[in-house]
């Protein structure tokens, strides 16, 4: 039987960066990553070591929450809906990760599967063979979406460093 309560401890700053790369403001974050750890609780009886590591299973219930969280909202992902209205944008978009805005824009001008593997990578830390299982991908794939997305991140922040 899992120790749900060492779990929570161990993987809960993770879990929660994972969102913040993917959601728009950090009650959203908050929410997704409460909902994982229920589900997690919920559902500890059935994870069989013999699929996944426990750090692997986690994460692919905070995919499923993540897909719930947007069909509830009518989209496929954050970037479907768009605020006609500025005035009740909250001042910080995304949760404070520690990223600057040059980076933030970078990553919202990737494609979804690619922002999902920064997100996996760079906020779970996840290895390359855990996130080839949650992407339903290989190994090599994955490093050649994360290469290319890393490409594309610094040309992008290249360019806006060198317009000032």
């Amino acid at each position: 039987m899992l120790n749900v309560h060492d779990l929570y401890a161990s993987h809960l700053d993770r879990v929660y960066a994972f969102f913040a790369y993917r959601v728009h403001n950090a009650a959203d974050a908050e929410d997704l990553t409460s909902a994982t750890f229920e589900r997690v609780v919920r559902h500890a009886s059935r994870f069989d070591p013999e699929r996944a590591s426990v750090t692997t299973w986690i994460f692919s219930i905070g995919e499923n929450v993540l897909i719930d969280h947007y069909r509830r909202q009518g989209r496929r992902d954050e970037r479907d809906f768009v605020e006609d209205d500025d005035r009740w944008r909250a001042p910080e978009d995304r949760p404070s990760i520690g990223l600057s805005p040059e980076l933030q824009a970078a990553i919202e001008g990737l494609s979804d599967r690619e922002r999902r593997v920064i997100g996996l990578r760079f906020g779970a830390d996840l290895s390359g063979r855990e996130i080839a299982t949650l992407v339903d991908a290989t190994e090599a794939n994955v490093h050649q979406i994360l290469s290319r997305a890393l490409r594309r991140m610094r040309e992008q922040i290249g360019d806006v460093s060198s317009a000032r």
